[in-house]
């Protein structure tokens, strides 16, 4: 009688084992399957689609950047052209940069940006104007004049010799 009980036991539980397993490999397929709406084109759980980074927003500034991965530097590069002003950072050997310090004033000298860099690719939205953009990375800090005028025209380039 007790080998029968475990016996019963040792069958009761692998045929519970067994459906366990068979519901969970079912429900994984059929998420699977009612997951194909690819509308989600976000970038790193951000909605802004297409792979751009989110949106921020510093006062009356609009501002995005990003591009570490493939998806994030098409868009950043597609997006430009609706843009006032681009930024790119990069260092020797032409390798992107993240973590520059940005930071942007007006023509009387009020700053309108100041933030960090989540990548190679920066773009602000500016009201047209003069501004000048500092941009530091590690210990060494850089600036550049720049005319804004509308979307897509001004692009800066900033390079470090260091690593």
């Amino acid at each position: 009688m007790t080998i029968r009980t475990r016996s019963s036991r040792t069958t009761t539980m692998a045929a519970a084992v067994a459906a366990i397993v068979a519901l969970g490999t079912a429900g994984g397929a059929w998420a699977q399957a009612s997951t194909t709406d690819t509308s989600d084109m976000s970038s790193a759980g951000n909605t802004n689609g297409g792979g751009l980074p989110q949106v921020q927003q510093q006062g009356s500034v609009s501002y995005t950047s990003g591009g570490v991965g493939l998806d994030e530097s098409k868009a950043l590069l597609r997006e430009q052209s609706r843009w006032p002003l681009s930024l790119r950072f990069t260092g020797p050997t032409a390798d992107y940069l993240s973590g520059v310090h940005v930071r942007i004033v007006d023509g009387k000298n009020g700053e309108v940006l100041g933030t960090e860099a989540m990548g190679p690719y920066m773009l602000v939205k500016l009201p047209p104007g003069q501004y000048t953009v500092y941009a530091k990375y590690k210990d060494q800090e850089q600036h550049r004049a720049v005319s804004v005028s509308g979307p897509g025209r001004a692009k800066v380039a900033f390079h470090w010799s260091i690593q």
